[in-house]
């Protein structure tokens, strides 16, 4: 298809046809350039996005500097909407609240009064409910902008104007972070100490080819508002900066506070950034509760102005730092915060920069706004100097000037021709009040521009050499560190570095108290773990209509092993299985165990069985008992059964033959190395059957003879079992005299 134009009447609109990929092309281009270039990606020489930008700029025209007055949210995200973004007023209220809140901004640019929202995740009151005003931080960004330090633009319709950029006497981009996500590419960059900051930025000025190790022994890694403590070994961190891509893992602060009596609990004082400390609070409980943790016992919120987090262990035996490696795991009071500087070079360009190019950006940005600033003030200098010149002419010849004044209808050209004026100094002399006159000393005139000449030449010799020029900046940038920088109030590092203990890989079983339980399991599959080890044909109560099925001596530390019909294993601690009180829970709630499944063998896992495995079929096959564990609550599937078979049994291994009876009551003997071993898989045919399938089997030593018990529970044993000894798979020979009738060996 081709760009064609529709034959139409020169009163009627012309259409445009043009291919359909093309059109959708330009137009996503379009919406992709304005999602990274005004809404996703910060700038990188002052650090904002234009939102936070004319935030700050509507509340200096609004004149709410940080010792003036409140002014109610309300208004100012009003004026910034109607003014200069035209947007919901609810997301530049929730952009401005941010910029307020001390747990998201390391150095706040925006002074809140009222409910700001917490770190427990609570959001801001209402627009009208709260009042701002702007922060020494924040003015810090925008001094100079009066002095022509930044280009201006038109604002969206045209009637006002707003900074490009802003001058920012500090690199905020990297002192207060920012995030963001575009169009195919995202930002994510922590806070940092301004202090640190300022030395590595001194670094630059003093020498321009500063390597990244050098930087980053000035700056080491991030200064979350939060606080916390990092733990990412310093060669991640080094080269996550020299590429501005990588991830600090970083962990709540904590400590071990002696109750007496051998008893301690856990307080936590610092959590991760942006951490919700209630979420935490219930992620840990969820913990607890799921006895995924199973040696801590309880979590308390204590916090008021300050976290306070109290973990208690299950047992004063408990290792803490053992206790606390589970916890980093399995929570998030450790998280990984990643590091991509993708920022606007020059407001224009979205590029992933080092450390040392966003440091250049800004340098380089701060070098503009001081040679523009320069320039706006030698104009001025200029300008008042022309001015003070024409007040010394005047203040010499005063009363002629008054008499022209008085007798001329057209005094501006008298003057002028008389005591040859520029037009600048006569319409100065011509605008001067007449209580001016008492102020028109001729000394004082004369210091004034003596001292306005000698500005002059300091700036002629700033503008005129770039060494001078980084020699104020570097001044410029120490007067930054004393304002905001470690001696500071709030200026002292928040994060703290360490080393992580090698996570070690301590078993369940090894944190758990060892105590006898015997484990309870229904016909129907309620599950429940009797403390101690109580005699094994107690009568014991169930629901209407169940009964008991399976009940063994265990102790709280022994992985308990289930098999289900659909061939699966299934792993439960036996420290989680519900207490005895009562008739137990359901065993479908602790393991994904299908409604159309049922528990063939429920027992303890002993880890140096051999364990064997057959199908209603009469398949099966020899599993080491370790290949059975599950990790996790969907099991393992071991046995291979198609549709309409299902596991029949699972028993250890014991002796050298084989004995398999069938629903038809023939009984089969063979040895037990005619049975492979397998990891998992259908298995190998044991018994063949013309109807039915199989019953039961067992293992036993030949010599011995074949056992089983009788109806009346005595041991019956069959010393000679040569009649049923055959090939594996072939059918047998029916059961000898008194065998039960329920073809099972027990």
């Amino acid at each position: 298809m081709t760009d064609t134009i529709d034959s139409a009447p020169e009163d009627e609109p012309v259409a445009l046809a043009e291919p359909l990929r093309r059109a959708i092309g330009e137009r996503y281009l379009q919406y992709a350039l304005s999602t990274i270039m005004h809404r996703a990606l910060p700038d990188a020489r002052d650090g904002l996005k234009p939102v936070h930008r004319r935030i700050l700029y509507a509340m200096r025209e609004l004149r709410l500097s940080s010792n003036g007055g409140f002014r109610k949210s309300a208004k100012i995200s009003g004026d910034v909407m109607g003014n200069y973004h035209p947007h919901g007023d609810a997301a530049i209220y929730d952009a401005m609240a941010r910029l307020a809140q001390e747990f998201n901004v390391r150095y706040p640019l925006v002074d809140g009064q009222g409910n700001f929202g917490n770190i427990d995740g609570d959001n801001p009151a209402a627009a009208r409910y709260t009042e701002a005003r702007l922060t020494a931080a924040a003015e810090a960004l925008m001094e100079g902008l009066a002095e022509n330090a930044v280009d201006f633009r038109p604002n969206y319709d045209g009637t006002l104007e707003e900074p490009v950029v802003l001058p920012a006497s500090f690199p905020n981009l990297l002192a207060n972070g920012s995030s963001g996500i575009a169009v195919g590419m995202a930002t994510n960059i922590p806070p940092h100490n301004i202090g640190e900051l300022v030395d590595a930025c001194l670094l630059m000025v003093d020498k321009p080819e500063a390597s990244d190790e050098e930087l980053v022994a000035l700056v080491p890694g991030p200064d979350f508002p939060t606080g916390g403590v990092i733990v990412e070994p310093r060669e991640n961190i080094l080269e996550a900066y020299r590429t501005g891509r990588g991830a600090f893992r970083l962990r709540a602060k904590w400590e071990v506070e002696d109750l007496g009596r051998g008893t301690w609990q856990i307080v936590v004082t610092e959590i991760p950034y942006q951490v919700q400390k209630s979420k935490l609070i219930e992620k840990l409980a969820e913990l607890i509760q799921t006895k995924k943790i199973p040696i801590l016992g309880d979590v308390r919120d204590e916090s008021a102005e300050d976290i306070r987090l109290i973990l208690e262990p299950r047992s004063r035996t408990v290792d803490p730092e053992v206790l606390m490696g589970m916890v980093f795991r399995n929570s998030d009071l450790e998280i990984r915060f990643s590091l991509n500087m993708n920022v606007l070079i020059d407001g224009r360009t979205p590029k992933v920069c080092s450390l040392r190019e966003v440091l250049r950006a800004f340098l380089d940005h701060r070098r503009e706004v001081l040679v523009r600033r320069s320039q706006h003030r030698l104009e001025k200098i200029d300008h008042r100097l022309e001015v003070l010149e024409g007040y010394i002419i005047a203040f010499l010849n005063l009363d002629r000037v008054i008499e022209i004044i008085r007798t001329e209808d057209e005094p501006k050209p008298v003057m002028m021709a008389e005591f040859s004026l520029t037009d600048v100094q006569a319409e100065a002399i011509l605008n001067m009040r007449l209580r001016s006159l008492r102020r028109l000393e001729e000394m004082e005139l004369r210091r004034e521009r003596d001292e306005l000449k000698a500005e002059r030449a300091d700036l002629e010799v700033l503008l005129g050499s770039e060494a001078v020029q980084w020699a104020r900046i570097a001044d410029q940038l120490r007067e930054t560190a004393e304002k905001f920088g470690r001696t500071a109030p709030g200026g002292a590092r928040r994060s703290r570095f360490a080393t992580a203990a090698p996570a070690e890989d301590v078993p369940l079983e090894a944190m758990i108290d060892r105590e006898p339980i015997t484990v309870v399991c229904s016909k129907m599959g309620w599950v429940r773990a009797m403390k101690g080890h109580i005699a094994l044909d107690q009568e014991l109560k169930f629901k209407d209509g169940d009964e008991g099925r399976f009940i063994f001596h265990a102790e709280t530390t022994d992985k308990i092993v289930v098999f289900g019909t659909n061939g699966r294993f299934y792993t439960v601690l036996g420290a989680n299985l519900p207490g005895g009180r009562g008739m137990g829970e359901p065993l479908r709630l602790m393991i994904d165990l299908p409604n159309e499944a049922d528990v063939v063998a429920i027992f303890i896992h002993r880890p140096d069985v051999k364990l064997i495995v057959a199908s209603t079929e009469g398949d099966g096959f020899l599993v080491n008992a370790e290949e059975v564990l599950a990790q996790t609550r969907a099991g393992k599937q071991v046995l291979n059964v198609k549709e309409g078979v299902r596991a029949r049994l699972c028993k250890p291994v014991g002796g050298d033959h084989v004995a398999v009876v069938g629903e038809n009551r023939k009984v089969l003997v063979f040895p037990l190395d005619e049975i492979p071993e397998m990891g998992r898989g259908k298995g190998v045919r044991l018994q063949k059957y013309k109807d039915g399938g199989l019953s039961d089997l067992t293992t036993f030593t030949l010599a011995q003879g074949l056992s089983w018990k009788d109806p009346a529970g005595r041991t019956r044993t069959e010393p000679n079992v040569a009649e049923w000894l055959g090939k594996r798979g072939t059918a047998g020979r029916m059961a000898p005299r008194g065998f039960p009738r329920d073809n099972r060996f027990t």
